[in-house]
């Protein structure tokens, strides 16, 4: 109790304190076994309940903001902006995305075949604006990144070779930069926006699990907390006594 209480007021957060009684749960069993000790103590202390981790998405206006300096002045640009649109239409991992090969593409339904976590296939969808972004990269700016090189990939970097998970990363950085909004933003919040989003619209959670590549309901879930703040907002504003 002395060692939790410790922990606590040096203000350690508490998925680092389960992880500190791991590894002291782990050496106490140790000692037990080589009969050092006789008991471990340490089994009769509980880990923290889990702090709820409510995952950051983008506001309409921060959108809004992000698609306004995304253009098509040149192939890198035109690609960039694909990426933006990509990334919000379907929801998927960085890893996922530099993945996609053209051959994994629908054009006729917009469908695109994602090889996701653990080799699990699924497939996502993406709309009518993505499609015009994709079909003009495509046609014309894709093989001026190529440069004579050959690639199954979708995503070219100015080399002529597969874009990497970090190519995304600095791209997405530098059209933030340029929107001059001032929340942070990485792959993943597109991921979080589209998830948020679907749900607010009043797409079935087990749908969005299906779209999001996820193995459990659990993990999905997590987005209904954002849901909920979003309803109850509605609620307060909109009804006359609340």
């Amino acid at each position: 109790n002395n060692y939790m209480k410790y922990l606590y007021d040096r203000k350690i957060t508490k998925s680092s304190i389960s992880r500190k009684l791991s590894s002291i749960r782990g050496l106490y069993n140790y000692l037990v076994r080589e009969d050092i000790i006789k008991e471990n103590h340490f089994n009769k202390i509980q880990n923290p309940k889990r702090e709820l981790y409510l995952p950051k998405f983008l506001k309409d206006e921060e959108l809004d903001k992000i698609f306004s300096v995304c253009n098509s002045n040149n192939p890198t640009e035109e690609r960039d902006t694909l990426i933006i649109e990509l990334l919000y239409a379907t929801g998927v991992r960085v890893s996922e995305l530099v993945n996609i090969k053209i051959k994994d593409i629908d054009f006729s339904e917009r469908e695109i075949k994602i090889m996701g976590k653990g080799s699990k296939e699924r497939f996502v969808f993406y709309n009518k604006e993505c499609a015009i972004v994709l079909d003009s990269y495509l046609k014309e700016c894709r093989s001026k990144l190529l440069n004579g090189k050959d690639s199954e990939y979708l995503f070219i970097n100015h080399l002529g070779d597969k874009l990497t998970d970090r190519g995304i990363r600095l791209i997405i950085d530098k059209i933030v930069k340029k929107s001059c909004i001032k929340s942070k933003v990485s792959p993943h919040t597109f991921r979080h926006t589209f998830a948020t989003m679907l749900l607010n619209e009043g797409c079935n959670i087990k749908s969005v699990q299906e779209l999001l590549g996820h193995s459990s309901l659990g993990t999905t879930g997590i987005y209904t907390h954002l849901t909920n703040d979003e309803v109850r907002l509605a609620y307060m504003k909109a009804h006359p006594r609340a």
